[in-house]
C-alpha cells in the first residue's frame, strides 16, 4: 500500500503539473552575461502557502492565487530580468495544490529561481521529484549575473518533513537538535531545518570562488538564518559564523518563513526577512529588488517593507 501511494503523489508530480522552464538550463551553476556595471532588478516573492483550504487566523489561502496574479502582471510590468521565489509555495499537500502555483509562475516573462519551504514538503516521497518540477538544477545551486552571485540554500536539506530517515542525514538532524537542545535555543521546533556539511563545504567554496574573483554575493534561504527568535534555521548559527568570514563578498542575506518580516544585522552584513504573501485577506506581499553600483534596494508592495543595503558599509 506504501508503494502504491508513493507511485500515485510522484505519477501528479511528473503528469498533471504543466512543465514550464524556472531555473534557466539545468545546471547547479547557471551564469548569465550581463555587463559588470549595469543595473540588475529582479522579483522577490515568500510564503504564497496556497491551498484549496478555509482560512486559519490571518492565512487566506485561496486568496494566494489571486495575489499571485497581481504580483506576476506588475513583475512583468516592470520588466524584472529575473524572480526568486523564496519557498512554501503551497501550505500542504503539495501533490494536489503545487499546479495551481506553477501555472501562474509560468506566467512571468523572466526565469523564476525556486527555493523550497518546509510547507512544500507535504505528501512527497521523493524530494527529487519535488526539485524537477521546481526545475531547480540542484537541491541548492547558485547562478550569476553581471558582477553578482546568487547563492540559493536549501535550509530544509537537513528536516524531519524532509525525508531524512534512514539516510546519513538522519544523524545530522540528530546532531543538530541535540546541540540546540544543550544550549536551550528555541529553534528546534519540527517546521525548522537546516543545511548539510556537504552543503556547508559547498558553501564555503562558493564564497571563496566570489571573494577571490572580487564577486558580490546575495545568499537566500527559507528559513532565516539571525535575528528571528524560534525560526531560524536548525545550524544558523555556524552558518552566519561562516558567512562572517567572507563579509566582503557577501553583500546580504535574504529569506523567508517568518510573515511579519524582520530586518538586522550581523558582523555588519545585513539580514531581510521578506513578509509572507499568504497573510490577510486582501492585502499582497511581494517586492522588487534593484541592484546599483553603491547600494541594494527592495521595494515592497503591500505589506512587504521597503529597505536599503549600502555596499560600501566600511
Amino acid at each position: 500500500m506504501k508503494l502504491i501511494k508513493r507511485v500515485f503523489y510522484i505519477t501528479i508530480l511528473q503528469i498533471i503539473i504543466p512543465y514550464c522552464s524556472f531555473a534557466g538550463n539545468g545546471t547547479p551553476d547557471i551564469t548569465e552575461t550581463v555587463n559588470k556595471d549595469s543595473i540588475i532588478r529582479f522579483g522577490i516573492i515568500a510564503d504564497i502557502q496556497y491551498c484549496n483550504c478555509d482560512r486559519a487566523g490571518s492565512r487566506y489561502y485561496r486568496n494566494s492565487l489571486t495575489k499571485l496574479d497581481e504580483c506576476i502582471d506588475k513583475l512583468n510590468e516592470e520588466k524584472v530580468q529575473f524572480t526568486i521565489n523564496l519557498g512554501d509555495l503551497v501550505d500542504r499537500d503539495t501533490p494536489c495544490n503545487l499546479d495551481s502555483v506553477l501555472s501562474r509562475l509560468c506566467k512571468l516573462n523572466n526565469t523564476a529561481y525556486n527555493l523550497t519551504g518546509n510547507h512544500d514538503y507535504g505528501n512527497i516521497q521523493d524530494n527529487e521529484q519535488l526539485y524537477k518540477r521546481l526545475n531547480m538544477p540542484g537541491q541548492y545551486y547558485s547562478f550569476r549575473r553581471g558582477n553578482w552571485c546568487f547563492i540559493m540554500l536549501n535550509t530544509n536539506e537537513v528536516a524531519p518533513y524532509a525525508n531524512v530517515e534512514n539516510t546519513e542525514k538522519e544523524a545530522e538532524l540528530t546532531d543538530m537538535l541535540q546541540k540546540i537542545k544543550e544550549e536551550k535555543r528555541s529553534n528546534g521546533a519540527g517546521y525548522n531545518g537546516g543545511i548539510s556539511k556537504k552543503q556547508m563545504q559547498w558553501l564555503e567554496q562558493e564564497l571563496k570562488k566570489s571573494q577571490r574573483n572580487s564577486i558580490n554575493t546575495l545568499i537566500f534561504s527559507h528559513h532565516p538564518l539571525y535575528g528571528i527568535n524560534g525560526l531560524t534555521a536548525l545550524n544558523d548559527l555556524e552558518i552566519i559564523d561562516l558567512l562572517s568570514k567572507y563579509s566582503a563578498t557577501v553583500k546580504g542575506v535574504i529569506s523567508g518563513h517568518h510573515h511579519a518580516g524582520a530586518f538586522g544585522f550581523y558582523k555588519d552584513i545585513p539580514f531581510i526577512t521578506v513578509e509572507g504573501m499568504v497573510e490577510t485577506e486582501a492585502i499582497n506581499a511581494y517586492g522588487i529588488v534593484t541592484i546599483y553600483p553603491d547600494k541594494v534596494e527592495l521595494k515592497g508592495t503591500g505589506r512587504t517593507k521597503s529597505r536599503t543595503i549600502l555596499l560600501n558599509r566600511n
